[in-house]
């Protein structure tokens, strides 16, 4: 194993997020434009990872992060509206299409990826009549591509990714919330739901205000009445879910599709056609949404990479956001005394991937542990995680990983 004489293990001068006096977490669901996108495009990227293994026994350059969902336009309507409009992906950036005289069908197995996660996630959206794709993913630059056929390759960029643990309990909530409001269990209970979901939690001190955004869709809904019934029905089912989950929350203030207006007749409801916003209402991007956390954590530092679609061979902005969160929880898992714990690893452009210009850990450690205490271990764990970063690239190929 190589020697890291690059790695910093330092006291945080923070206080944990746990006990600061306010927190934000916020997270967009499944069917979320930006959050879609994300998810499409990492598809995308993993598909194209196994076409380069296939056909070349390597990954070659590739990167399909800059995707972005046009808007439909529909008209919801209770007891079931129309599509007027489908609404349109535009896949982007950049991808090798020949090698040694092979040619791989780049825009075929982009809309084939996108057809795939569609069918897959989104039950009300046909992807075949619902959707119009546009291949925009032109071929990568000289000096990037080579970088791909060079015995080895170094890092593409120079850059930081960050990550941390372990998680708050809002966090935690803000995250299991979203995951049972689009569980097969509550859809079944509640098929009035779409997958378009975001959650946006304020705690002060222990006090705690979740305000929901949840797409209804019209087929499910007779009229006007029925709507705010099953709205207030969702409610109070989620209020009790956050009430069984909670640990050391005091109260919960849950509120739903606060836009709401009941004298506006179907101007003041949300309803939808496809059951997301995508349909006609709201466009996405590709990393403006959730972090590699799966959640948008105000109170910590964060990176603006956007991990999917990123290639997994040596793109840092994939694969250290991703890295230094795994790099987190073990610390926390395995060195005792430490209650909070940021990571930090810094990238230098054509350098190699397990020796980082620095990596650093920022701990809070519990009263009556010192730094000295447990310095060694984490530094250990550091370079064992670098050491054996040809297996963690390996399983980012494969999709091991989420991204959003």
């Amino acid at each position: 194993m190589k020697k890291q004489r690059n790695i910093v293990v330092e006291s945080a001068l923070s206080i944990p997020v746990e006990e600061q006096p306010t927190e934000f977490v916020e997270r967009k669901g499944l069917a979320h434009p930006d959050t879609m996108c994300d998810a499409i495009m990492e598809t995308v990227c993993i598909l194209l990872c196994a076409e380069y293994k296939e056909r070349f026994g390597r990954i070659l350059h590739h990167n399909i992060d800059k995707g972005m969902l046009v808007a439909g336009k529909t008209m919801p309507n209770p007891g079931g509206g129309k599509v007027i409009e489908p609404m349109k992906l535009i896949f982007g950036d950049r991808a090798t299409y020949t090698h040694n005289g092979t040619v791989v069908p780049i825009g075929e197995i982009a809309e084939a990826a996108a057809k795939q996660w569609i069918k897959k996630n989104l039950r009300f959206v046909d992807p075949e009549v619902n959707v119009i794709y546009q291949n925009e993913i032109k071929p990568g630059s000289p000096e990037l591509t080579d970088a791909f056929s060079r015995p080895f390759i170094g890092a593409n960029d120079t850059s930081v990714g960050v990550g941390h643990a372990p998680q708050t309990e809002t966090e935690r909530l803000v995250l299991d919330a979203e995951q049972y409001l689009n569980s097969n269990i509550f859809k079944y209970a509640f098929p009035e739901t779409g997958k378009d979901v975001k959650i946006m939690a304020f705690r002060q001190n222990r006090d705690l205000a979740v305000t929901v955004a949840i797409a209804f869709v019209d087929q499910y809904i007779p009229n006007e009445t029925a709507y705010f019934e099953k709205k207030q029905v969702i409610q109070e089912n989620l209020t009790e879910f956050f009430h069984c989950k909670k640990q050391t929350i005091d109260s919960i203030n849950v509120q739903l599709n606060t836009l709401d207006d009941p004298e506006r007749g179907i101007e003041g409801m949300y309803l939808t056609v496809l059951g997301t916003s995508a349909e006609s209402g709201d466009g996405g991007q590709v990393g403006r949404g959730n972090r590699v956390n799966g959640l948008i954590t105000f109170n910590r530092p964060q990176s603006l990479e956007a991990a999917a679609g990123k290639n997994p061979v040596n793109h840092v902005g994939k694969i250290y956001n991703i890295l230094s969160h795994e790099i987190a929880r073990r610390i926390h898992k395995e060195v005792e005394g430490v209650k909070e714990v940021t990571v930090y690893l810094c990238s230098q452009i054509g350098k190699p991937l397990d020796e980082p210009l620095q990596a650093s850990a920022r701990l809070i450690l519990q009263e009556g542990i010192h730094l000295d205490n447990v310095r060694e271990q984490v530094t250990s764990i550091i370079q064992v995680e670098l050491a054996y970063i040809e297996v963690f690239i390996e399983q980012l190929t494969l999709g091991k990983f989420g991204v959003c």
